[in-house]
């Protein structure tokens, strides 16, 4: 038997070869009616047009590249954790791509690798993708962005905290979101709070970080060095990190740790020092990692919308191959929530204000 081609979808719909190309190819100032007509044909006739033949007829791959962080991503699949970041934008970004007929390809970059700029423009040679979407820390790095601008390919900043009005970029606010989860903790009552810092190759960090002090000034109370420790965003960190400032006199009654991962290492380190939470320790943390509502105690976190950030910046790139000359929003916010789980309660003797 014969394979199906574009001519027998033409015919079976009673309309131009053309017009079946503009439909399946995704251009614009196509009527519905139209657009019904042969979908229902190709899917009747079970075809399914290949990636080459697309790319051909239209000048677009329907390749999106997702470029993330090598040493963290590799650091969790050592760990045999995972990298729940990962998983979340792949999963947002895939189900854009895939109604829009396009393939997600998750390239790994190192961005202190000396050849950084090397294999960023190899890569999009090679590829030749619609569009690429860019993760922390990647989003920030200048190498890259500068790189990708001079190639003109086009890009979307997930997360970026540098450059704001540099290229399409969705976002959430950090120091926001940090800054309300100290505020949550001190309303609780409590005035000694611990805080440990995520990697300081993301921009998030710093800006995490800020936030806490923020919110700290703002309700009076005091940032002690001793209670700050640098962790890399890793359940290992959390564990170190978690025990310095527990075995310090006097020490926090709360700590709030600037990702899952690492707060999940703070809760273990309190446990192995005989400390339960919350009831000797608020711990907090920042994701909402799968694993945060089954943890114990559930953890307190900052829902952080991930695979909507994904879903938004491939729309974004997908809107943009399918036509250059439209006017899309280059710039998107999306929204945090803050979840209040059994982590976290009143200190001791201390009422909630």
């Amino acid at each position: 038997m014969s394979a199906v081609t574009i001519y027998d979808v033409a015919e079976r719909a009673g309309v131009s070869i053309k017009s079946v190309s503009r439909v399946l190819n995704g251009k614009p100032n196509v009527t519905e009616a139209l657009r019904r007509k042969v979908e229902e044909a190709a899917d009747a006739l079970g075809y399914r047009p290949s990636l080459s033949a697309r790319g051909l007829a239209g000048g677009r791959s329907y390749i999106i590249a997702a470029l993330v962080d090598a040493e963290l991503t590799v650091e969790h699949w050592r760990s045999g954790r995972g990298n729940d970041y990962l998983s979340r934008m792949e999963l947002g970004a895939l189900m854009e791509c895939r109604q829009a007929g396009c393939h997600l390809l998750v390239e790994l970059v190192d961005v202190g690798s000396a050849t950084l700029e090397r294999d960023i423009l190899a890569m999009v040679s090679s590829l030749r993708p619609d569009g690429l979407i860019l993760t922390p820390p990647v989003s920030d790095c200048a190498v890259v962005l500068d790189a990708l601008d001079r190639r003109g390919a086009a890009y979307v900043r997930l997360g970026a905290e540098t450059e704001p009005s540099r290229g399409r970029r969705v976002y959430m606010d950090d120091h926001r979101a940090a800054y309300d989860m100290t505020t949550y903790l001190a309303r609780m009552g409590h005035r000694d709070i611990g805080f440990v810092v995520g990697s300081p190759r993301y921009a998030a960090s710093r800006a995490r970080r800020e936030g806490f002090e923020a919110a700290m000034a703002r309700h009076g109370l005091q940032v002690r060095p001793e209670w700050i420790a640098d962790g890399d965003f890793t359940f290992a960190s959390g564990l170190e990190c978690g025990a310095r400032i527990l075995s310090t006199d006097p020490r926090p009654t709360a700590i709030f740790a600037s990702n899952d991962d690492m707060a999940f290492g703070v809760i273990q380190a309190a446990t192995r020092l005989g400390l339960s939470t919350p009831g000797d320790v608020s711990i907090a943390g920042f994701d909402d990692a799968p694993g945060a509502q089954f943890s114990v105690p559930q953890l307190t976190t900052v829902r952080q919308p991930v695979a909507e950030m994904a879903e938004a910046g491939a729309r974004m790139i997908i809107a943009n191959a399918q036509d250059a000359a439209h006017e899309a929003p280059r710039v998107r916010e999306v929204a945090y929530v803050l979840i209040g789980r059994d982590s976290t309660a009143p200190p001791a003797g201390r009422p909630r204000t």
